[in-house]
Parts: structure tokens; sequence; C-alpha cells
């Protein structure tokens, strides 16, 4: 996780001081304000957190663990984090947009699309140095889904780097 760089660096990290520094004013907006988070019922998002991340031990203030404990700790409570309900469909979710440029999407990225998608508001996604999402982009944004890329050059060079344009 990205936040984790703000308060310990990786010296083979090529990741931009500006995408840290707009992970972690997002993720104070979310935790400070209990403000915006949109999970899926069953917790795959939350496990996902869990798998990049893990709770953290006693002791440990990296930024992006404190963010994942505040999940965990506030997960239940509708005030702060909206619990959205999605249907598995194979390695898919019946709340995954239908369209032509959407069939390679990464399956285990799917329950973030269809978690946006089932939920009324249809929330922006947060996005920072993933860069395979940035050619779904135009795709997704037909079928109403917005991303918002917070490392919007950064992700984009990374893309063009490894698709070659």
């Amino acid at each position: 996780m990205i936040a984790n760089l703000a308060t310990q660096l990786d010296p083979d990290s090529d990741v931009p001081d500006y995408c840290i520094h707009e992970s972690r004013l997002h993720i104070e907006n979310i935790t400070e304000k209990g403000c915006c988070l949109v999970i899926d019922d069953a917790g795959e998002i939350f496990q996902e957190y869990i798998n990049n991340l893990s709770l953290p031990s006693k002791g440990q203030s990296r930024f992006g663990y404190a963010f994942v404990k505040w999940v965990h700790d506030h997960q239940w409570n509708p005030s702060k984090v909206d619990r959205v309900q999605v249907t598995k469909k194979g390695n898919s979710y019946k709340e995954f947009p239908n369209h032509d440029e959407l069939s390679s999407f990464d399956p285990s990225d799917r329950k973030f699309i269809a978690v946006a998608n089932a939920h009324p508001e249809k929330p922006p996604i947060l996005q920072a140095t993933d860069s395979k999402w940035w050619g779904w982009n135009d795709a997704l944004a037909e079928v109403g889904i917005t991303v918002h890329f917070l490392c919007r050059e950064y992700i984009e060079a990374k893309y063009a780097e490894k698709i070659g344009g």
C-alpha cells in the first residue's frame, strides 16, 4: 500500500512523493471524517487489504496499517462505511458491467467495480499506482464508473511503459 511509504520510505520504490502525499490525504479524509468508504458486504475488499498489509502489531505505526485497522474497527458502522451486497458469478460478479473492453479486466479487481456499480450513488474508485487500470478507464467511464487516479502522471507513464504506448 502506497500510504505506508509516508512513514517508511522504500529506497527501491519509484513512486513519486506527490503520490504518497495524495494517498495519505485521501486516507485521512476517510478515517478522520468517517467519509466515503464503500466495501462489499462479504468482506472481500477488506480481505484484500489484509492480504496486502495485515493488521498492525503493537508498536507498528505505518500509515497503511493504520488505515487497515481503521477499516477493521469501523467496517460494521454504517455511519462510517457503506457495505454493498454483490453476487459472485464465477470469477466475476453479477454487478460487474457488461462491456466488451472490460472482458479482460483483472478478476481480482472486479470486486471494486462491482461494488461501485451496485452502490446507488456509484461512488468513485480511488486508484494510486496500479497502472493496468489506466487502460480500462474509458470503458469504465462508458458504464458510469469513475476512477480517480491519485497519481495520474505516474500511472499514465507506467501504463505506457508496460503496454508500449
